[in-house]
């Protein structure tokens, strides 16, 4: 059975629906942890009021699976692990950890993305299809999650938050804006998604939860 908990979660009416990432490198800003641990961005992001939570995989963000399981077994909220898969035993890793959603890039899969997203649903995980162009749009047809990546992940200094509202009128699914979102007016474009991911504006507030908590209760 699909775990449903993720899809649920964007779908908050109470509150704007937020995804705090938890994000120890950036390409653009450097490290990010700052000497936390993660477990204590975690709590902030809870207190927060944050929706569901995100953590990146990748080596090259600085990430890991044993922190991934960590963050899993330490939350109630439905975690999604975002890292460039191309493997399908990467999935299975995923369920071990206990994660609730898995990304799946379709500028990386290309024609292979739905085959990715029906082994995520037999494992019972929710495949979050990631979109950045119109080109991406013909492997998202079928999906029941989309992020609108708005940063160019090939080029990251290249961010552009007019991608979501260019693309989410396209999409039949719920959907996720990321990238890009670092002050409270770009919540804007909650106007044309479900929900926002947000990591490195939220890693460097001087004070997170406070920080993440303005996301969270902005009405605009």
């Amino acid at each position: 059975m699909v775990h449903i908990g993720f899809v649920d979660a964007m779908r908050d009416e109470k509150r704007d629906a937020v995804i705090g990432e938890i994000k120890a490198y950036s390409p653009t800003k450097g490290e990010l942890l700052r000497g936390r641990d993660p477990i204590e961005i975690l709590r902030a992001y809870e207190r927060a009021g944050c929706s569901a939570i995100s953590y990146i995989t990748a080596k090259s963000f600085m990430g890991s699976l044993e922190c991934l399981k960590r963050i899993c077994k330490e939350t109630e909220l439905p975690v999604l692990r975002k890292d460039f898969i191309e493997s399908k035993n990467e999935v299975e890793k995923t369920v071990e950890a206990e994660a609730s959603a898995l990304l799946i890039i379709a500028r990386v899969l290309k024609e292979r993305t739905s085959e990715f997203a029906d082994l995520c649903f037999e494992h019972g995980i929710e495949p979050v299809i990631e979109i950045f162009s119109e080109e991406d749009l013909e492997y998202a047809e079928n999906a029941r999650v989309v992020l609108i990546n708005n940063r160019d992940i090939f080029n990251p200094s290249d961010v552009d938050l007019q991608r979501t509202f260019r693309l989410a009128p396209k999409i039949n699914a719920v959907k996720i804006s990321g990238s890009g979102i670092s002050k409270i007016e770009d919540l804007k474009v909650l106007k044309v998604v479900d929900a926002v991911l947000v990591g490195t504006s939220f890693m460097l507030a001087e004070n997170t939860e406070e920080f993440v908590r303005s996301f969270v209760e902005a009405r605009l």
